[in-house]
């Protein structure tokens, strides 16, 4: 009876064996399921993606495919925006060339719709959601640095820690207003901690196929569609690989 058993056993291993095997070999074709044209869960961005022909300004390049509406797109330009109800004149004003590089920031947070691959949940097991750790290019963030040398500000984190008693940010307490390298030293600095890491400094160039950009002319088509589906083919392969193995290890433990 107990060499039937496992005349059996050795029947279904072999048999799962064959799977697995196919499975691995399918894998290339598998992977790249995560979402590359998708809009996060967000209070001003839209349900699905689509055209917005009337987009203002520097949110113009998503005009073909947009997670943002002309009103989003309007109030991006503000310097007191509402969309966060944050100031950028804490300091003073931002020079125009500094503050253009915040205005296309903020395009590409509201209205891009390849940041699939980089979307979070602000809480997990909540709905609303965030991105986190978007690769931009090396040439974004060290142009953004350099145009905003003679900005001020008074945080390195504008996400957090301002003083909100008067309705508005305003710099906190023993916090003074520098130019931006003494509290951003390097363009690492200014693309990773403005914004709580949602953006990473990439040490790719435009048009590797390896790192997003911020913003990129009307006339040509968007660079984005390209590195968003290497990312999400890359991560998805990378999840599927370690499900595989975790189970031929399985596999090897019990036959």
């Amino acid at each position: 009876m107990s060499s039937i058993t496992g005349s059996s056993l050795q029947q279904v291993m072999a048999q799962w064996w064959q799977i697995l095997l196919g499975l691995w070999t399918v894998m290339p074709t598998l992977a790249g399921d995560k979402p590359v044209n998708i809009c996060m869960n967000a209070k001003y961005h839209k349900r699905e993606p689509g055209p917005e022909d009337k987009l203002f300004l520097e949110c113009v390049p998503w005009k073909d495919n947009a997670c943002c509406t002309l009103a989003t797109s309007w109030e991006a330009h503000l310097e007191e925006s509402l969309l966060f109800n944050f100031s950028m004149t804490h300091c003073g004003l931002l020079t125009p060339v500094c503050h253009k590089h915040f205005v296309q920031a903020i395009c590409f947070h509201e209205c891009s719709p390849n940041l699939g691959p980089w979307i979070q949940p602000v809480v997990p097991g909540r709905q609303e959601e965030r991105v986190w750790g978007v690769p931009l290019c090396w040439e974004d963030c060290e142009e953004w640095w350099k145009d905003c040398h003679s900005s001020y500000t008074c945080k390195a984190n504008w996400h957090s820690g301002w003083d909100w008693s008067r309705g508005k940010n305003r710099c906190p307490a023993h916090a003074p207003c520098h130019p931006f390298p003494h509290y951003f030293p390097t363009p690492t600095d200014l693309c990773e901690k403005i914004w709580s890491n949602t953006f990473k400094a990439s040490p790719e160039r435009r048009n590797s196929g390896r790192c997003l950009q911020k913003w990129f002319e009307p006339t040509q088509d968007n660079p984005n569609v390209e590195v968003a589906l290497h990312f999400a083919s890359s991560t998805s392969a990378q999840e599927f690989s370690c499900t595989l193995t975790a189970f031929s290890l399985y596999l090897l433990l019990h036959s």
